[in-house]
């Protein structure tokens, strides 16, 4: 039997898959003191995954999270996925978020979460 075929490999759509990683990263942040702003916040010009914030000290930064979720590294890191196109659509996104929310921040940042099979990395400040 394939691996393809196995009855005990988990097979999931992109959407369920792209969802678990979400959960995934969320469940980071927020276990490291971050308050969920929005999560799949859409608009015309696309979507952005997640936006946090963290308070340390008197500084509040927003964070714009986009995550990359893969069974496996056949097609590369994750983080590769995330190009200066990508980047470009990403802070354009952010800006019309801010427009869009009456949050004031003293930093804004970029994350990259790669969730691999289950396991989490991040990365803080990407782009």
């Amino acid at each position: 039997m394939s691996d393809h075929n196995r009855p005990d490999r988990p097979t999931y759509s992109s959407r369920l898959l792209g969802q678990y990683g979400e959960d995934r990263a969320q469940r980071w942040y927020l276990e490291r003191g971050y308050v969920l702003h929005d999560r799949n916040w859409r608009c015309s010009d696309g979507e952005l995954d997640l936006v946090l914030g963290h308070v340390e000290g008197s500084e509040h930064t927003i964070v714009f999270c986009e995550v990359k979720t893969r069974t496996n590294h056949r097609f590369g890191s994750p983080f590769e996925a995330v190009g200066r196109d990508k980047q470009r659509r990403l802070r354009k996104l952010a800006m019309l978020w801010l427009a869009a929310h009456d949050i004031s921040a003293h930093h804004l940042r970029f994350d990259v979460v790669a969730v691999i099979s289950g396991r989490v990395e991040v990365l803080q400040d990407a782009f």
